[in-house]
């Protein structure tokens, strides 16, 4: 499953507060309370009788005790918010039957029975979207993580597999379209009803049933694997979004000739089919031969998509075939192991969108996503391993360090063994623990038996929270280099102490006077710390360091602006030429804002900073993608990783004033390179894309040093763009400027795309995102727009969300921004749980943010804790984050 691609201690007492809300707090779950099922379900046989207001389920399974398990008289069966209208066990009266809470307990004599439920719902009341509920007409399900629940009697765990065989029957003019898991075996029409016959013969979960009704059309193609197998390919979409498909399409055939060569997987049935859904919590669903995506990860044209959103779809389709193998084929044991096959799946779409287009940039925006969302979130109260040790609600650890940090881990063991040896690891993986429910030890495991790597001490990875430091030193005494490397893990809650992990760093030594270096060498810290000596260096080198981003760590050294200077000049390595110019910005945004650098120091500091930026911008070696990637700014967010306590006004203050002054003095150098890419024809080729993402960039420089030419420019852009990429980036500019052009341009923008939702999506984001200094007046009057909506989870995001990562506004000094996501959460809670409780980390990072608006932040989720009735989704996240 794809989730949708974010100090002082101020007053107040929270051991009162965690005494007040305590009797409201779920079951803490355990790891290490696992144990096996004590029946196995081999098959299931479900008939669905369709209705948008009211559906019939027919659950008939035969079950069987587990002889790996306890033995047990009585079978639990998941429910949630069910209506049971019969049960029979053996064809007769099911007396050893009781309700417990939501869940159905049946007490079975024998070792082998048949039991049939009979459930009934109504999809149209169920606006948490788990489960089967409607969407515009249509029928869909969302069973991870414990949806299945919501349909019939179930035990609704990842380690239950079971085939399963499903008749569907509903009007044919509401539902032409029939669609489940796996093969269709058989169809046919009885008057104005029809029914269609679907059997998967893989065992798999429950979290992996999907079944999809309505009036859909289908962009059809096939494929034919390695071994000769001719797959049909079918994207569903509604009626008018058909033209919009075909990037998806090749994306999916991309994937599945990629996973044949890079991991040696072929698809296993006759039938692949993506279903486009405006209605999804997630950005999609890899359910076993129907896969379900958010219309957002299907729909593109060049006129409606941008770039990014071209890769996403890539991407993602990706990422949810990947998971027919890593996560269908060998699923989850437990919850606990969920980066089994998410933290795999994500390395395996990062990889595939390496090879697909540029691998460093697509290294670097994985980077980028890693430290703006996963770092902060290991550094406050939600921090947690990979593998988590205990929950309280599933849903809230499908988070960035389950999915980002986890493909990392797995990264640096395909690292440190290599491609080759990795792949005899993978190989070995699939090879001993297909059709089984596996952990992430057997992952490991199999890596190292395939790799002859010893990764027990790697292991600590995987029970381990918290973002390492890394120090380094480098020192030169004769003709050597002295290396110096050290690592501290930061307390997270529950891990006061940590101890040393493997950390794999990619190092190289330049000479400063030729600009070259004596190749990569990849050095392994797994002690608190250790040394490494290199000869051969008459002066001291430059030190280039965690190359290709080799290890999720933050570097801390003492390093002067010349060597940044040179390498974000110099460096071979298009990461390390990054993080150079990253570093460059960003120690001396730190500097200015902890008055750290003082006014000669910051003029200094400015002038080397332009001196490096000139120096990317001229560089004709140098492809615009990359380039683009270089002269990017440090997100304010990743500034404020750097400093102990956050004063956002600040650093977004520096920020601009770094902008401008960059605008100001390059102002010359940026307008040449927009002339020269200005006017190129669209087209998805590197070059194409690099154009429009420089052309962005200098008119968000322009924006800040000079404001009026700024306007006048992104309009122009504006009015002649052929592409979406480049007309979204003009609007994006003028959104933050206090121009007549803004209003223009965005009503303008309004009025093209109305009644497309992707679009219009678009509008509401780039307007709670821009920094227009009366943007939360904005998001106040856009929530009262007849286009907005809370039940709809992407018209959410694309204005709270929006809003949320937007510092500026969100952190407004009077703490208006947190008033709002507060009342939103409270409003959106009973609607639509998941989706609230995922607004509550940007309010808990309280405490590293400077005293006064901490209160304020506290303050709003002490008002959302002493709500009644909260979800557990929202409970367990402000709980936490109270703390």
């Amino acid at each position: 499953m794809d989730i949708a691609r974010t100090p002082a201690s101020p007053d107040g007492n929270p051991e009162m507060a965690d005494a007040a809300f305590e009797p409201k707090a779920p079951p803490e779950i355990q790891r290490s309370d696992y144990t096996p099922f004590a029946w196995l379900i081999p098959t299931i046989r479900m008939e669905f009788d369709l209705g948008l207001d009211k559906t019939r389920v027919v659950t008939r399974l035969d079950v069987e005790r587990n002889p790996d398990a306890d033995a047990s008289p009585t079978i639990r069966l998941n429910g949630d918010s069910l209506e049971l209208v019969s049960i029979t066990c053996d064809g007769g009266d099911c007396a050893g039957h009781m309700m417990d809470g939501d869940d159905l307990v049946v007490t079975l004599e024998g070792e082998r029975h048949t039991l049939e439920i009979v459930t009934e719902l109504d999809p149209s009341d169920n606006s948490q979207l788990m489960g089967l509920y409607a969407s515009n007409g249509m029928l869909c399900t969302q069973c991870e993580a414990e949806g299945f629940r919501r349909i019939t009697f179930f035990p609704d765990r990842p380690d239950v597999l079971s085939t399963y065989t499903v008749r569907m029957s509903g009007p044919k003019a509401q539902f032409p379209v029939l669609l489940c898991n796996g093969n269709r075996t058989d169809a046919g029409e009885e008057g104005g009803t029809h029914w269609a016959e679907w059997q998967d013969p893989w065992p798999k979960p429950s979290y992996l049933f999907a079944l999809v009704a309505g009036d859909l059309v289908a962009r059809t193609d096939s494929f034919t694997t390695a071994s000769g197998r001719k797959v049909e390919l079918n994207v569903w979409v509604r009626d008018g979004d058909l033209d919009r498909t075909e990037h998806a399409m090749e994306s999916l055939k991309r994937s599945m000739k990629w996973d044949e060569e890079t991991f040696g997987r072929e698809y296993d049935l006759d039938l692949f089919n993506i279903v486009a859904v405006s209605d999804f919590n997630m950005g999609a669903m890899e359910n076993k031969g129907l896969n379900i995506f958010n219309t957002k990860y299907v729909l593109a044209d060049p006129d409606t998509a941008t770039d990014g959103d071209y890769d996403g779809i890539e991407g993602v389709i990706g990422h949810e075939y990947f998971h027919n193998w890593s996560g269908n084929r060998i699923t989850c044991r437990d919850w606990f192991q969920l980066s089994l096959k998410e933290g795999f799946t994500v390395l395996r779409d990062q990889l595939f969108s390496q090879d697909m287009g540029s691998a460093p940039v697509k290294r670097i925006e994985d980077v980028r996503v890693l430290r703006g969302v996963q770092f902060p979130e290991d550094s406050g109260p939600l921090a947690h391993p990979i593998r988590p040790d205990s929950y309280r609600e599933i849903s809230n650890f499908y988070t960035a360090t389950i999915y980002n940090k986890g493909a990392e881990v797995i990264r640096m063991m395909r690292t440190m063994a290599g491609e080759e040896r990795f792949r005899r690891g993978t190989d070995l993986y699939f090879d001993r623990h297909d059709g089984e429910a596996a952990t992430c030890e057997d992952f490991v495991k199999s890596i190292e038996d395939g790799t002859g790597m010893d990764l027990t001490q790697f292991r600590r990875w995987y029970s381990q929270a918290g973002t390492p430091k890394v120090r380094v030193d480098l020192e030169h005494t004769g003709n050597s280099a002295t290396l110096k490397l050290s690592q501290t893990i930061p307390a997270t809650p529950g891990q006061p102490n940590k101890k040393p992990m493997p950390i794999p760093l990619k190092v190289a030594l330049f000479d400063r006077q030729s600009g070259e270096n004596t190749g990569e060498e990849l050095v392994v810290l797994d002690q608190d710390s250790a040394i490494f000596t290199f000869d051969g260096f008459l002066q001291k080198p430059v030190l280039s360091i965690n190359r290709t981003f080799s290890a999720p760590v933050s570097i801390e050294r003492d390093v002067s602006r010349d060597d940044l200077v040179f390498l974000a000049a110099q460096d071979d390595d298009p990461f390390a030429r990054y993080e150079a110019m990253q570093e460059l910005m960003t120690g001396y945004l730190v500097g200015a804002v902890t008055g750290d650098l003082d006014d000669a120091g910051c003029k200094t500091a400015r002038g080397d900073i332009a001196q490096a930026m000139k120096s990317v911008i001229e560089d004709d070696r140098l492809e615009d993608l990359m380039r683009g990637e270089l002269m990017s700014m440090p997100s304010q967010a990743y500034i404020a990783e750097q400093m102990l306590v956050v004063d956002p006004g600040r650093i977004h203050a520096e920020r601009e004033a770094l902008k401008a002054d960059l605008g100001d003095r390059l102002a010359s150098q940026f307008h040449a390179l927009y002339d020269r890419v200005e006017g190129l024809p669209f087209s998805l080729d590197a070059h194409a894309k690099g154009a429009r993402k420089v052309k962005t960039l200098v008119l968000s420089y322009a924006a800040a040093s000079d404001p009026a030419k700024a306007a006048e420019l992104a309009a122009y852009q504006y009015d002649h763009s052929d592409n979406m990429t480049d007309r979204q980036g003009a609007l994006m500019v003028l959104a933050g400027l206090d121009s007549p052009e803004r209003t223009d341009k965005l009503q303008d923008f309004y009025n093209r795309y109305a009644g497309n939702a992707l679009v219009i999506d678009k509008w509401f984001a780039l307007q709670a995102s821009s920094l227009h200094p009366d943007a939360i007046d904005h998001v106040k009057a856009l929530r009262g727009h007849p286009d907005f909506t809370l039940k709809n989870p992407n018209r959410v995001r694309s204005l709270y969300m929006a809003f949320a990562a937007n510092p500026s506004a969100f952190h407004a000094a009077d703490g208006e921004g947190y008033d709002m996501i507060a009342d939103l959460v409270l409003e959106l809670d009973p609607i639509n749980a998941q989706t609230a409780a995922r607004f509550i980390p940007s309010l808990g990072r309280w405490r590293r943010i400077e005293e006064g608006r901490a209160k304020l932040m506290r303050d709003a989720l002490e008002r959302v804790a002493a709500a009644p009735k909260l979800s557990r989704d929202t409970f367990e996240q402000v709980t936490r984050s109270l703390g």
